[in-house]
């Protein structure tokens, strides 16, 4: 299934019914008089936080929401039906812009709405009132009144859905550096590992479960280049999910297999993190030093030791199995509070 995590949507919340223009006809009743009733009240748009919606694609292939209209009034007084609310399921951590039709229009800096907890609602758009009937204008000067209002339109405009993933732990690296064999070799998770290089193209999260019935979540990130704050390969779409995350999780490929230093990885990372946002950097952190079964691992592990001797550094290789027993120790301890 595609994974959708930004979409443009428009929205238009349903109209108020028209009020009725009607006279009271009965056998004897003489001038009944006005009877005409309101309108019903269109519906509205709720958007609910749901723990089993993890992605917007639901939205991306009709990303035009309705509500439907008020009844309109009758005789004899009868109101018009107000129109249901139209609920929409949205993943938690779904947060909310105002936005112009096309990718190119502003969209405002502020959210409108944070969608993080499980069951939150939001009301997007309004339902319009329904409009008045005749008798609301009867008076001693009028007796007979023909004058009614329609329904009041329902408020409508452009939005911008984000997803940001929301988990225990974020897991950050390179392409390659091993994320998503430790994800699937910790969890449930299944995704896709090879043995060439590639980057996974949307986060994954999956559920570790921990002595005496603990349990936290890890997400997969999608690897980081340089540049990624300036939005430079896919930057933005995958450094927004990293946000919501408590605890961020550094793989680094200790062998160096893919040409790269460890050390000038685990900088780079933490640039790229700081330029986009600076309270990324004060998240709780460790490092996964991964690959531990390749030669030069051993050599290139006690260099990143004496570099950055007050890290917490978590030899492995998640590939056989090996050292996540530790992994598992550190999260109960430090994570799964």
């Amino acid at each position: 299934m595609k994974f959708v995590d930004e979409i443009r949507v428009h929205a238009k919340a349903g109209d108020g019914g028209n009020g009725c223009c009607s006279f009271r006809r009965e056998k004897f009743v003489p001038r009944g008089g006005p009877d005409g009733g309101d309108g019903g009240k269109g519906g509205d748009i709720i958007l609910v936080a749901d723990h089993d919606v993890d992605s917007l694609v639901a939205l991306f292939f009709e990303p035009l929401i309705r509500s439907k209209r008020g009844g309109h009034g009758k005789g004899k007084d009868k109101h018009g039906r107000s129109a249901e609310h139209n609920y929409i399921k949205v993943p938690i951590g779904t947060v909310i812009y105002r936005a112009g039709q096309s990718q190119r229009d502003e969209v405002e800096i502020e959210p409108i709405a944070d969608l993080s907890e499980p069951g939150q609602e939001f009301i997007l758009s309004k339902g319009g009132d329904g409009g008045k009937g005749n008798t609301h204008f009867k008076s001693s000067t009028n007796r007979v009144p023909r004058q009614v209002t329609k329904g009041y339109p329902g408020e409508e405009g452009w939005f911008l859905f984000e997803l940001r993933t929301i988990a225990d732990i974020g897991l950050v690296g390179y392409p390659n550096a091993g994320k998503s064999t430790l994800l699937r070799e910790l969890s449930a998770a299944k995704p896709k590992t090879a043995a060439y290089p590639f980057t996974t193209l949307h986060p994954l999260v999956g559920v570790i479960d921990l002595p005496e019935y603990g349990r936290v979540t890890m997400a997969d990130i999608p690897g980081l280049i340089e540049g990624a704050h300036e939005n430079r390969g896919l930057g933005h779409e995958f450094l927004r999910h990293i946000v919501r995350c408590k605890s961020l999780f550094f793989v680094l490929d200790m062998a160096g297999s893919e040409g790269r230093n460890p050390v000038d990885d685990y900088q780079s990372l933490r640039k790229e993190l700081r330029l986009y946002d600076p309270t990324l950097t004060a998240k709780p952190s460790c490092i996964i030093a991964n690959k531990m079964d390749l030669p030069e691992s051993e050599e290139n592990l006690k260099a990143f030791k004496t570099r950055f001797p007050k890290l917490k550094v978590i030899p492995v290789c998640a590939e056989i199995k090996e050292g996540l027993d530790k992994v598992i120790q550190y999260i109960s301890k430090k994570v799964a509070l």
